[in-house]
C-alpha cells in the first residue's frame, strides 16, 4: 500500500473519484450502445432488403436511407457533440454530464451499427435466400429465420466495434465534460498535470475495450459454422 501511495499519489486521493468516472463510463456505453442497436439493427436490415434485386427492392427508401446514414458517419464525433446540442437539451434537459452525452453517442453509433449490420448481412449466401423464397417463405420469415439467424455472428462482430467506438467516444466526450473516464481523465489529470491519472485512466479504457473485444470474438466464434 505504501508503494502505491508513492507511486500514485493522485489516484489514491482520487480512488472515489476514479470508481465513479469508471461506473459512469460503463452506463455511457451500455446505455447507448443498447439504444444504438435497437435503432441500428433494424435500419440495417432495410438498406440490405430494398437493394436492388432484394426482397423488398425500393430504390427511393433505400437511396434516402443510406445517404441520411452516410451524413451521420461522415460527421467527426466533436463536430456531431456540438452540432446537436438542441437536440441533445430537449431530448435529455443538458448537454453535460451522463444524461448530456448518451444522445451523441446514440446518434454517433446508430448510423455505424447500421453500416456495420448491412456488411454483416451482404455476406450472406444468395443461395440460402433463395432456398427460403423456393419454399414460399415470406419476406418477413426469411428476415427473421435466414438474414438475421445466418448473419447472426457478423452481427455480433459488428456490435463488438461499435461498443469498442463507443468507449473511444465517450472519452471524446469527457474533453466538454461528458462525465465518465475521459471527462475524469482531462479534469484532474491533464488540467493540473497528474500524470499518474492519466496514466491510470488510459490503462483503464485500454483494459475495457480488451475485455469487450476478446468477448465478442468469442461469441462470434461460438455462433459460427
Amino acid at each position: 500500500m505504501e508503494l502505491v501511495n508513492q507511486m500514485l499519489p493522485n489516484v489514491v486521493e482520487l480512488f472515489p473519484e476514479l470508481v465513479k468516472a469508471f461506473m459512469d463510463t460503463l452506463i455511457m456505453v451500455f446505455i447507448s450502445g443498447l439504444i444504438a442497436s435497437i435503432i441500428g439493427i433494424p435500419l440495417g436490415v432495410i438498406l440490405v432488403i430494398t437493394r436492388k434485386g432484394n426482397l423488398v427492392e425500393n430504390k427511393l427508401i433505400n437511396f434516402i436511407l443510406g445517404k441520411v446514414v452516410n451524413i451521420f458517419r461522415s460527421l467527426p464525433f466533436v463536430i456531431l457533440l456540438t452540432a446537436i446540442i438542441p437536440i441533445t437539451r430537449f431530448l435529455a434537459g443538458t448537454t453535460i454530464g451522463l444524461r448530456g452525452a448518451i444522445i451523441p453517442l446514440i446518434f454517433a453509433s446508430a448510423p455505424f451499427v447500421a453500416r456495420q449490420v448491412e456488411s454483416a448481412l451482404l455476406d450472406i449466401d444468395p443461395g440460402v435466400i433463395e432456398a427460403a423464397q423456393a419454399m414460399g417463405s415470406s419476406p418477413f420469415e426469411i428476415i427473421y429465420r435466414v438474414l438475421l439467424v445466418e448473419g447472426l455472428p457478423g452481427i455480433i462482430y459488428a456490435l463488438t466495434i461499435t461498443v469498442v467506438s463507443l468507449i473511444g467516444f465517450s472519452a471524446i466526450a469527457g474533453t466538454v465534460g461528458g462525465g465518465g473516464l475521459g471527462d475524469f481523465a482531462i479534469r484532474y489529470g491533464y488540467q493540473y498535470y497528474r500524470t499518474d491519472i492519466m496514466i491510470v485512466s488510459t490503462i483503464i479504457l485500454l483494459l475495457i475495450v480488451n475485455v469487450v473485444q476478446s468477448t465478442g470474438e468469442y461469441f462470434q466464434k461460438k455462433l459460427s459454422h
